[in-house]
């Protein structure tokens, strides 16, 4: 049996490509033949500290290098889980892998742990990029080219993704997978829509904190603004659900999932695409705000206030999204990936 290892940041909140990894994992775990188990790292304590200082005196002191973590830095976060995400998998307590049997999956903010660890210890690995513009996590490119060169595989789900990489590492290319990840739109339950306008500040919260107030003085009284923020999987697809207009403040991201999920659930959609959202950011229901237009942005949301008949007129659009970030879809190309390794 293949054990199929995923690592990845135990993180304090909400992250679609955690949420994506937990989803390959569970669904590995349901075939014959494989396993699958999740390792959540951090840093230790003494690791932060040195981290902070390297920031503090990096334009002072010689001595340091190089910036990013370092495989010596983690530490293992023992039988942790996402609390915002009702989804249960395998937990791995340590670091120890079998070579003859593990296969480890990097994100790509932790290829280079690769080459301190993995390619040493020689236990076959592929890095998974979920944002083509998080592939430079450390400025020790020795370290970054070695991890991409000795990879078996890079995974990828979206064409903004495969060019960044092909971009960077272009003798590698040819390692490229094409993956999906999906969203169950069965979660979405029907209900109402109300003159709610949401929003998630996490990403780019300058620029949301500006919309909302130019915003305030102009919206009429009947409609409504909130921020989804700290929430769970549950109750973001209940705000959503209940919204008329999503807006999305995407940063540099290889396929941003918030503005699927808020589209699928029936809104009206405007603002970033994040670069990687371009796959999907078609019109009717996709409005695109050229980065840093504030004041652009403001307009378009209240010349789309009215919405008559939108979800009539987006419901082929909606079944197209549906279709395109399935399970099946996703599933489908798992089964290929696992058939290479």
């Amino acid at each position: 049996m293949k054990n199929i290892i995923f690592l990845i940041d135990a993180q304090k909140g909400a992250s679609g490509g955690g949420k994506v990894i937990y989803q390959y994992s569970n669904y590995i775990n349901s075939l014959k033949r494989y396993s699958s188990s999740i390792v959540h790292v951090k840093k230790k304590k003494i690791g932060k500290i040195l981290n902070s200082l390297n920031k503090k005196f990096s334009g002072s002191l010689k001595k340091i290098k190089y910036s990013g973590w370092n495989f010596k830095d983690l530490t293992v976060k023992k039988n942790y889980s996402f609390s915002w995400f009702n989804i249960k998998v395998k937990v791995k307590n340590d670091l120890v892998f079998d070579k003859q049997k593990d296969f480890v999956i990097l994100p790509e903010m932790f290829a280079h742990f690769a080459a301190e660890f993995f390619i040493k210890e020689k236990i076959p690995y592929a890095i998974f990029v979920q944002n083509g513009y998080s592939i430079f996590p450390t400025n020790n490119a020795a370290k970054l080219n070695l991890a991409y060169k000795k990879c078996k595989f890079i995974l990828s789900y979206s064409k903004d993704i495969k060019e960044c990489v092909s971009l960077a590492y272009p003798k590698e290319k040819k390692k490229i997978i094409d993956v999906k990840y999906s969203i169950d739109f069965k979660k979405f339950r029907k209900t109402k829509k109300k003159n709610l306008i949401t929003y998630m500040p996490r990403k780019l919260k300058r620029h949301s904190e500006l919309v909302i107030s130019f915003l305030k003085n102009y919206l009429p009284k009947k409609w409504k603004i909130k921020p989804l923020i700290n929430l769970s999987e549950k109750e973001v697809y209940k705000n959503l659900a209940e919204s008329k207009i999503f807006l999305a403040f995407s940063e540099l991201e290889g396929l941003p999932l918030p503005p699927v999920e808020a589209a699928i659930s029936g809104n009206k959609v405007i603002g970033y695409t994040g670069e990687g959202g371009k796959e999907y950011w078609k019109k009717p229901i996709f409005t695109e705000v050229k980065s840093s237009e504030i004041k652009n942005f403001c307009k378009l949301i209240l010349s789309n206030l009215k919405l008559e008949n939108f979800l009539k007129k987006s419901s082929s659009q909606r079944k197209k999204l549906s279709n395109m970030f399935s399970p099946k879809e996703e599933h489908n190309a798992i089964t290929k990936f696992l058939k290479k390794i």
